[in-house]
């Protein structure tokens, strides 16, 4: 991490920074959206609109890049995210912040892209698992300081708008006053989403629902707060919970899967998140217990993309691997972009318990669908596991990009590669044996 550090400090410090803003508004949006008067429903239509700019985001920054360059790109799109950020409150009005939050998906999206494949350029086979691993790091750690901030101010007010535009305008000064060249992008190719579900039903179905979850708990968790009845500071502790549980579960998670059958893992963990969930219905009312939920909720899902990738990896060839990167970002866009409105709908049904009895639902069906699909086929798994914490970047919503997936399959290329390589070089030795012997 010192070598990280020392080499890509200014990359780090501003998207440390720039998500600490994109936390802070993501909260801010739901509290101040229930003072505006919008139902939860808008709320959460709102919400979704984030993760359509996101999807459109990913598809069209490698293009813009690819024609003007990275610095260019980077200083466009975070003007977009500042002057958005700052209109949240001149424009009271739902309709208004959908088109508003569809802007910040994009723009932030493509910001994303940018300093990702500026990080990847900059790192070597030996080193890019650890540089990515510690960039999401400092974006999970900005979105927990965000939470903090949340509680010193008024939501009704104007201040809480403008510290996230200040932050955001001030993240790109370090990376654009960086001494370090700019990188050649390249994108990759798409993959038919059909042909991506044959190789892989369950990563596909997977990677669809785990979207409804990570934009529900992301989107929707401070909503669920305030209509809980929690306090500004109570609400900033408990979304970060779920950001502190997917930092402390990551890597054991991960460490697990290089041991087991991921797809088992992965049904396991699935399923005890979902009854974590189910507790949080029935005791969201403690608060103290709700933070435990919140920290095991996040802790145990999470890391559940991470896990998708690399099932998903089993079944894939080398060459296939970073075609299929594209389909199962837009996958879990697609799931992305529905979790919130079904939270939205199940709370305006049943209240604010709803947002766990969702969530529980999806997770299960998760863990279902993977017990039957375990009936429907044999596991690829073998003990040289791949697992690396570098899909981890696209397990947040909003921080998901091509090319922290494209460089995870990088990881993934090269393991098989050295194994082919160490199976060659076995075989010629033992052909040389034989001829000695002959």
């Amino acid at each position: 991490m010192i070598y990280v550090l020392r080499n890509s400090w200014a990359l780090l410090l501003g998207m440390f920074l720039l998500q600490i803003g994109n936390g802070l508004q993501g909260s801010l949006m739901g509290v101040r959206g229930a003072i505006e008067g919008f139902s939860t429903f808008e709320i959460s239509l709102i919400a979704s609109c984030y993760f359509v700019g996101f999807l459109g985001g990913s598809r069209f920054a490698p293009v813009f890049i690819a024609k003007v360059g990275h610095v260019r790109v980077f200083a466009a799109l975070g003007s977009l995210v500042s002057a958005t950020l700052i209109s949240y409150p001149l424009l009271a009005d739902p309709y208004a912040w959908m088109i508003l939050r569809v802007i910040l998906g994009f723009s932030l999206s493509g910001i994303y892209v940018t300093a990702e494949s500026w990080l990847n350029d900059a790192s070597t086979n030996a080193t890019r698992g650890q540089a990515l691993s510690t960039y999401v790091l400092f974006q999970m750690l900005g979105l927990v300081a965000g939470q903090g901030i949340l509680s010193a101010g008024d939501p009704s007010g104007w201040l809480l708008f403008v510290i996230p535009s200040i932050l955001v305008s001030l993240s790109f000064a370090p990376v654009l006053l960086s001494v370090q060249p700019t990188p050649s992008f390249e994108t990759s190719r798409p993959m038919s989403l059909v042909a991506l579900y044959r190789a892989s039903p369950f990563g596909v179905v997977g990677m669809g629902l785990l979207g409804c979850v990570f934009a529900g708990q992301y989107g929707m968790g401070a909503v669920y707060a305030t209509e809980a009845g929690l306090s500004l500071g109570q609400l900033s502790a408990f979304v970060s919970t779920i950001f502190v549980g997917g930092i402390i579960l990551q890597y054991p998670i991960g460490w697990m899967s290089d041991r087991m059958d991921r797809r088992l893992l992965i049904i396991i963990c699935a399923a005890l998140a979902g009854g974590v969930s189910l507790l949080g219905y029935f005791f969201g009312d403690v608060y103290l217990l709700l933070l435990a939920v919140g920290v095991l909720s996040g802790g145990l899902s999470q890391p559940l993309y991470a896990l998708l990738i690399a099932y998903t990896n089993d079944y894939l060839s080398p060459q296939e691997m970073p075609a299929a990167s594209g389909g199962l970002l837009f996958v879990n866009g697609l799931g992305a972009i529905a979790g919130p409105p079904i939270i939205g709908l199940g709370m305006g049904w049943l209240g604010a318990g709803a947002f766990w009895l969702v969530l529980a639902a999806i997770l299960f069906i998760t863990a279902l669908y993977g017990v039957w699909r375990m009936t429907q086929r044999t596991s690829a798994y073998a003990e040289e596991g791949d697992y690396d914490a570098v899909p981890y970047a696209n397990l947040l919503p909003g921080t998901a990009s091509p090319v922290a997936v494209e460089a995870a399959q990088e990881l993934y290329v090269e393991a098989a590669e050295e194994i082919a390589d160490a199976n060659e070089a076995a075989e010629a030795a033992e052909a040389a044996l034989d001829g000695r012997a002959g």
